[in-house]
């Protein structure tokens, strides 16, 4: 495709592996798309990174239009750089465009923007330990009248942001707090798709957590309250009795990509894996009488999140003693070790760029 490219003339200072944090640094550029109805998509463009303009009465700002993807390209021992199950991510946002009435990007279109904007910045990916690029792939109605309808005209963008760990913790074992009040999203709704107003609705219970010293929120479903769905940034799992329980995909449930490749590989190992609802009586029976001998998130940003600590109307409850879990680490290292291609991909999960 055509893809017109304007060079920043004021290239910046790369920053230091050691400051990066999480999504505090973009890259010189942003891939610009637009879309309208009857025409497509047209227009696309690199160009400098900056403020972008929209107009007042823009169908994002008033009717929450919008969605979004993460995803990371890694910095290999040989130099070259990597993509992790691109076509997934493409997938997945196309999925969550259909759900918000926002226009689908043909997958083969799709990954040759991937593929162009990221080759084009590659040079951001950093190689410290723990580091990559984190690619920030978004779209949102952009018609320029009140008024709620179908979207007739969208902008697809991609920014590229250079981290390190999500968290502060890093690969440390989290505490999280179990929310009973708020609700996130319910079946039938957008909880499946990757959209900001489910993240939004999670503000308040996210900042309630963090003021008592919790790093996320686990939400219970939204009509019952009754069963565990995800953390405020992951997906979520747990070793029970010897069998890892993940939540069913339910429909208000994120269909995460590392959830995805975590049950993969666990399949193919062996373990006994169930996807089912998992009830807070259960997961709470199984704190107490000891039954519970992991749990993690997962998602792109942290990749793999141990949980050290669960807390429920006001009890709190040590997992795996506080530490990493022996299934936990092992999913960690051999996920980040495809990624950065530390081990042999079996699974073909990578994308080199050329």
């Amino acid at each position: 495709m055509d893809i017109k490219i304007v060079r920043n003339e004021n290239p910046k200072v790369k920053p230091e592996a050691s400051t990066l944090g999480f999504g505090k640094y973009f890259t010189d550029h942003m891939f610009i798309m637009d879309y309208t109805a009857g025409e497509g998509w047209h227009d696309a463009r690199i160009v400098p990174f900056g403020k972008y303009e929209i107009h007042p009465a823009s169908t994002a700002l008033h009717y929450g239009s919008e969605i979004f993807e993460g995803l990371k390209a890694y910095r290999k021992a040989d130099g070259s750089v990597q993509l992790f199950r691109p076509m997934e991510n493409i997938r997945r946002m196309n999925r969550s465009a259909e759900r918000l009435c926002l226009p689908t990007i043909p997958e083969d279109m799709a990954l040759e923007i991937l593929e162009t904007f990221v080759g084009f910045e590659k040079d951001w990916t950093p190689s410290a330990e723990g580091t990559s690029l984190y690619i920030r792939p978004f779209m949102f109605g952009n018609d320029e009248t009140l008024g709620v309808h179908a979207v007739h005209h969208a902008t697809f963008m991609i920014i590229l942001s250079p981290v390190g760990s999500y968290y502060a913790e890093g690969i440390n074992p989290v505490k999280i707090m179990i929310e009973d009040t708020d609700v996130r999203a319910v079946r039938g709704g957008t909880g499946e798709a990757k959209c900001g107003g489910n993240y939004a609705a999670s503000n308040r219970a996210g900042e309630k957590a963090a003021q008592q010293g919790y790093s996320q929120v686990l939400w219970l479903d939204g009509v019952e309250r009754k069963y565990i769905e995800e953390v405020g940034a992951m997906n979520v799992m747990f070793k029970i009795a010897g069998e890892i329980v993940t939540p069913a995909l339910v429909g208000s449930i994120l269909p995460g990509i590392t959830r995805k490749s975590c049950l993969e590989l666990l399949r193919k190992e062996g373990y006994k894996v169930s996807e089912r609802l998992l009830s807070i009586d259960e997961l709470q029976a199984a704190m107490q009488n000891g039954t519970l001998e992991e749990a993690w998130g997962c998602g792109t940003a942290a990749v793999i999140s141990p949980i050290g600590e669960l807390a429920y109307k006001g009890k709190k409850y040590t997992v795996c003693g506080g530490k990493i879990g022996e299934i936990t680490q092992h999913l960690y290292d051999t996920i980040t070790g495809i990624q950065w291609g530390k081990r042999e991909d079996t699974f073909g999960w990578t994308y080199p760029l050329k």
